[in-house]
């Protein structure tokens, strides 16, 4: 996210993953389901959820995606060659099936038949190619497409401008149902990365007849593959969808899907209290109200998504690693989780995640520290060496801020005041909290990477774009990536030689046609990173959520996706309570 969907301070996505959008639940009596026999009308099948902490999605462009909500957004009038259904295997979304070549650096895709645009255009391989080449364009400025799209031949070149296109060079459409795509070397997460949005499938002529930019205008006259398209965009108020009749797949039974823009979770809690929503994320202070709630509105369930803290490598004092394993080492990760999060995430020392391929059981925090509450005797011991080494003094130590974005959610700040406490506490060291703007801080932490006077310190979470191991590790700290805002492997430390023979194994890692030899490898790998504290990972989420029991239909999995195909058996029944959906028809 998500980083592509990245996600700030409140968990987003999703689509990829939750915002945690945040809160509760609703009184009133409760209903008893029958079936589809008790489906509501075609007029009440309008579905409500928020977006909280902004007023707008900052993109429903695909090429541009970053981040959970924008992601859910254009996830629903946007489709790609391949996607992950709802137990995250990679399936067959416009192409009907794919072949590679010997050597395993040839791709070969045939599209279904008759697929068409929402304006009835043909959506041919011409049109794929066209997307993912556009995705790539250096004037349109994608910091996804770079990433998620690196294993194409000549990917870097055409980002970079020393290609023209991609067309012809590594992306072929020899008719108009085949797609043949050129990679750099073969890798076992290929298709998985092409799940990512960056891969979309956009119409090519609706672009070239408005542009690269005002296209995005004109969605509500077609140009969009998924299972919707766009009804309305009023910033600052919604982002509603209604179902695309020309979608190749199952058609969605709820005749209008509604993402409304909420300034801050507590608002709209009381939106899902007042039935004015169907589903809403819980926050924390709400959390032993929402688990009472009748008729199995609460739901939980670990997510592929880790909270946070991130140091500029290139930014003193952050440049030293004893200083960053003190800071890391001053944190009780277990009173976070427990006493702030009320248990809904779960304390960890981990970059990938639980439920992941490649989760080690057995890796340790760092310097050796097992547990999640820290040593606040060794913190100080290696906070004392690192200022030594650095010629640092009580009243020479440099300024420390950390940046974040609360979005408004009380239990955010009171985790960064707590952390701010430990610090001053455990270190002696006072540390600043800048809170701003969640896609203001999506900007920031962009434009770190490579950066000495970029952000020196910041709160921001990670989850999933597809779950392999190499989305945890080469994307986010690999050399060359733009994921590496921390400048892992950058920088004259006395570490950064060992930071750069650990980024050298990244590659073999990816290519490793051998399962367990790989997934060895990224063990090998996270374990350094953690080590040399490429992040300070907090918790691992879990969505806590309420949805009413008149919807029906929604498959919960750790990614926090909803597949488009999916979209057919999501519908409203009459069970009560239900959110009030008169305002949106």
């Amino acid at each position: 996210m998500k980083p592509g969907k990245t996600l700030a301070g409140n968990l987003l996505p999703a689509v990829l993953f939750m915002l945690t959008m945040l809160i509760v639940a609703c009184g009133g009596p409760s209903g008893n389901s029958t079936g589809a026999s008790n489906k509501l009308s075609a007029d009440k099948q309008i579905y409500i959820s928020p977006l909280s902490g902004i007023s707008d999605v900052a993109t429903l462009d695909p090429a541009l995606s970053t981040d959970g909500p924008s992601i859910s957004a254009l996830s629903t009038m946007f489709v790609g060659l391949v996607q992950l259904n709802d137990k995250l295997e990679v399936y067959g979304e416009l192409a009907q099936s794919w072949t590679t070549s010997p050597d395993g650096r040839t791709w070969t895709f045939k599209l279904r038949p008759n697929l068409k645009f929402s304006d009835e255009n043909p959506i041919t391989s011409k049109d794929v190619i066209f997307s993912i080449d556009r995705a790539l364009k250096p004037e349109l400025k994608s910091t996804v497409a770079p990433s998620y799209l690196a294993l194409i031949k000549d990917a870097t070149n055409r980002n970079t401008g020393k290609v023209k296109s991609l067309i012809n060079d590594s992306l072929f459409a020899p008719d108009p149902t085949t797609v043949k795509i050129v990679t750099e070397s073969k890798a076992q997460y290929f298709l998985q990365a092409f799940t990512y949005p960056t891969s979309y499938i956009v119409e090519k002529s609706f672009i070239q007849k408005y542009g690269d930019t005002d296209w995005l205008k004109h969605l509500n006259e077609g140009g969009v593959s998924g299972p919707f398209k766009l009804d309305q965009h009023i910033g600052g108020k919604q982002i509603s969808f209604v179902p695309n009749q020309n979608y190749w797949g199952p058609k969605p039974q709820l005749q209008k899907l509604v993402y409304a823009f909420y300034k801050d979770p507590q608002t709209a809690y009381k939106a899902y209290q007042s039935n004015q929503l169907d589903y809403v994320g819980v926050p924390t202070a709400n959390l032993e109200q929402a688990r009472a709630l009748p008729s199995k509105q609460y739901h939980q369930f670990p997510q592929l998504s880790i909270d946070y803290l991130a140091m500029n490598y290139l930014v003193k004092p952050f440049n030293n690693v004893k200083i960053r394993q003190a800071f890391a080492l001053a944190i009780d990760k277990d009173t976070i989780s427990h006493n702030i999060w009320k248990d809904a995430r779960i304390a960890t020392n981990h970059i990938i995640p639980q439920g992941q391929p490649g989760y080690n059981e057995s890796l340790s925090g760092p310097a050796g520290v097992k547990g999640t509450k820290g040593d606040k005797t060794l913190a100080r011991q290696l906070l004392q060496e690192g200022m030594k080494e650095e010629g640092y003094t009580t009243s020479n130590f440099p300024r420390i801020i950390l940046t974040t974005a609360t979005g408004g959610l009380q239990s955010s700040k009171d985790e960064f005041q707590f952390i701010q406490q430990r610090w001053k506490d455990n270190l002696g060291i006072d540390v600043s909290i800048n809170d701003e703007d969640f896609n203001k801080l999506l900007d920031d932490t962009t434009a770190a990477s490579g950066n000495a006077k970029g952000l020196q310190m910041w709160a921001i979470a990670w989850g999933a774009d597809y779950p392999d191991p190499q989305d945890w590790t080469s994307l986010l700290f690999g050399n060359g990536s733009p994921y590496n805002q921390t400048n892992y492997g950058k920088g004259n430390s006395q570490d950064a030689s060992q930071q750069k023979t650990n980024q050298d194994l990244m590659p073999k890692a990816d290519a490793n046609q051998n399962t367990n030899e790989r997934m060895a490898q990224y063990n090998k790998i996270e374990q350094q990173l953690v080590d040399d504290v490429a992040w300070i990972p907090i918790d691992q989420r879990t969505a806590s959520y309420v949805r009413k029991p008149c919807v029906k239909g929604f498959v919960d999995n750790a990614q926090g996706i909803t597949s488009p195909q999916n979209w057919a058996n999501i519908y409203k029944s009459g069970d009560t309570p239900c959110a009030n959906t008169s305002a949106y028809k």
